[in-house]
């Protein structure tokens, strides 16, 4: 039957696994899955970062916390009828894997009891990805041929159980147990009274693939009171079995050089993403506090029609090519406009940008400051040159040029504004982070990101705030605003790049 006009065609809902806690173990349908949605529901323990996969349209209800609302189910089920009745494309996005100790199953009883079409998108449960995070292979031909997933919940450990933990002790080699650290000396001794040896190592992953992965490793024997000594609580895995050998020769994430550093990355947040990606590739956990905003700023079209009439056109920055080149394209035109004009790219990405719109650079630099720009191009006495750039560039560059006998159009192209919300985390939180010796790094990309991040916490002088906190920065003019504005800099790029950035970082020990 076709519904009627006045209602909505029914939905979907997607149950999707997110993964245990990287954000790119995801799968891509998930992804896929994100990048429809009307509504996602989603988990509290999830790495918000996915949700940025969502059009700007999707409703984003975080679930009810289970640990204070016993209702919860039952509420999570109504929310995916209700929104998928309203004909809405739902996700309900889980930690894990749905079906695997996720309570997939009881939403798509739920969701068939009421009509509702769903799909599973399966998701890389934590039992896996923690194991191999923390360098031990569940199932190994030496060492184990055989593992299964329990739950070590309280009511796992009850007389009416379902679980046969007499049988189940010595049944498989390797034995992965969720949610049992609080439980954790019951589910030993019972692993032991039922016949698995004391001597059987152990190892409790917490929080695995995340930069505050800790592992802590023992035997049945000892590793209760290990834990205790760790402090360590949930969330965690607990994995039993001889293939937990392998983790000191087959150990590697948490080995990375700056695994369970906390850096802060100042970059405008559309800048950050490959900065932050190096950073996480080497076991940081970045944290973006993103200080400036890159606002495109209309020009005279003038510019835009005679600009086949300059000798040079010199571009400084990624933001530069992309804007003009959008000031073209929104007057009709595309590269052909350049005509006779010269190209001068500053800086490798520059370069990239502009082989991303089919030219290929003039001249690069061997230097990104301006005095040397102007005095390393060729004779331009008499010259035109169209300085397309940020609105608070230096004026180094068309001072340079200018005294050469060149005759400059400095263009304001964009302008960098600061921010006052975005980050990954709210201000306040920040500020204690840093004031407590719980931030390990701060970086600075220009000298926008260092005075506005300053204007951030008037309360505080730079020598205090950043008084337990290393400093980087990239180039040396965005190391001499940080020194006139107080700050003590420990890092500087030498060259004006994030890899270089990060290859700084890396020397350097943090």
């Amino acid at each position: 039957m076709n519904p009627s006009p006045n209602q909505p065609a029914i939905g979907i809902v997607y149950i999707v696994g997110a993964g245990p806690g990287d954000k790119k173990l995801i799968t891509l349908k998930g992804v896929e899955c994100l990048q429809r949605a009307d509504v996602v529901i989603y988990d509290l323990l999830l790495n918000n970062v996915l949700l940025e996969h969502c059009p700007p349209h999707t409703e984003k209800i975080q679930a009810p916390d289970p640990r204070i609302r016993a209702t919860r189910q039952d509420e999570l089920n109504r929310l995916l009828v209700e929104h998928a009745k309203a004909g809405k494309v739902v996700v309900r996005l889980k930690g894990g894997d749905p079906y695997i100790f996720g309570r997939g199953g009881e939403e798509a009883v739920a969701l068939t009891e009421a009509g509702i079409p769903f799909e599973v998108v399966p998701g890389i449960t934590s039992a896996i990805a923690a194991s191999a995070y923390a360098g031990i292979p569940v199932t190994h031909r030496d060492y184990a041929s055989s593992v299964a997933f329990v739950t070590g919940h309280s009511a796992a450990l009850r007389p009416d159980s379902n679980i046969n933990w007499a049988q189940l002790a010595t049944a498989v080699d390797t034995l992965v147990v969720y949610m049992g650290v609080a439980h954790l000396p019951q589910i030993v001794e019972r692993l032991i009274a039922y016949g698995r040896d004391s001597q059987t190592p152990v190892s409790l992953v917490r929080v695995g693939t995340t930069p505050q992965q800790h592992v802590v490793q023992g035997t049945l024997d000892t590793i209760v009171q290990q834990v205790e000594a760790a402090q360590l609580k949930s969330p965690a895995v607990i994995v039993v079995g001889a293939v937990n050998q392998l983790r000191e020769q087959l150990r590697w994430f948490d080995t990375k050089p700056l695994f369970g550093k906390r850096i802060l990355v100042t970059r405008a947040r559309a800048q950050a993403s490959e900065f932050a990606d190096l950073l996480e590739a080497n076991g940081a956990e970045v944290i973006q506090f993103p200080t400036i905003e890159i606002h495109p700023l209309e020009i005279d079209s003038a510019y835009i029609r005679t600009i086949s009439e300059y000798d040079w056109v010199i571009f400084t920055s990624v933001n530069a090519v992309e804007i003009f080149y959008e000031r073209l394209r929104e007057n009709g035109r595309d590269v052909r406009a350049f005509g006779r004009s010269k190209i001068c790219a500053v800086g490798p990405k520059t370069v990239e940008a502009l082989n991303r719109i089919g030219i290929q650079p003039d001249f690069v630099p061997t230097h990104a400051r301006g005095s040397a720009i102007a005095a390393d191009i060729e004779n331009v006495s008499g010259k035109r040159i169209l300085l397309p750039r940020a609105k608070i560039a230096t004026a180094d560059l068309p001072d340079g040029l200018r005294e050469r006998g060149a005759v400059v159009d400095d263009v304001p192209l964009y302008d960098t504004v600061k921010v006052a919300s975005g980050s990954d985390k709210g201000q306040d939180e920040i500020e204690a982070d840093l004031l407590n010796g719980r931030m390990d790094l701060v970086t600075f990309t220009s000298s926008s990101t260092v005075t506005n991040f300053l204007e951030m916490f008037p309360a505080h002088t730079p020598d205090v705030l950043l008084a337990d906190v290393q400093v980087a920065v990239i180039g040396p003019t965005t190391q001499q605003t940080a020194i006139d504005h107080g700050v003590r800099v420990d890092i500087v790029a030498k060259k004006a790049s994030i890899e270089n950035l990060v290859e700084t970082i890396l020397a350097f020990t943090l």
